[in-house]
C-alpha cells in the first residue's frame, strides 16, 4: 500500500476546492518551474519576510534560501503557498 503524506493529502484538496472554477488544462510543459513559480506567489502575498515563513512553518534562513534558489520548495510548500496567494486570510491565520 503507497503511503500518503496527509498533509499532502490536504492541501491537494483544499487547492481543488479553491481553483475549482479555473481551468487545470495546462500542459506539464506549461507549468511553472517551481522557483520562478515561488517568486511570483511569495510577491503576490505582500507579506515580510519574517510574515511569509511565519505563515509558511518554515525559517527564515529557509525562505532566503528559496529566494537565493539554493534551495527549492517542496510540492506541498508551494500548495500552501497558492492557497494563500487564492485566500490572504489564510496567511493571517497560519500566523495566529
Amino acid at each position: 500500500m503507497e503511503y500518503k503524506d496527509p498533509m499532502y493529502e490536504l492541501l491537494s484538496n483544499l487547492e481543488q476546492i479553491v481553483f475549482k472554477d479555473k481551468q487545470q488544462t495546462m500542459a506539464l510543459n506549461d507549468k511553472p518551474n517551481a522557483f520562478s513559480e515561488f517568486e511570483q506567489l511569495r510577491k503576490s502575498t505582500g507579506l515580510k519576510i519574517d510574515d511569509f515563513a511565519r505563515a509558511m512553518g518554515v525559517s527564515v534562513a529557509m525562505v532566503q534560501e528559496w529566494e537565493s534558489k539554493r534551495l527549492r520548495p517542496s510540492n506541498t510548500e508551494l500548495k500552501l503557498m497558492r492557497l494563500m496567494q487564492a485566500n490572504p486570510t489564510i496567511s493571517k491565520q497560519l500566523m495566529e
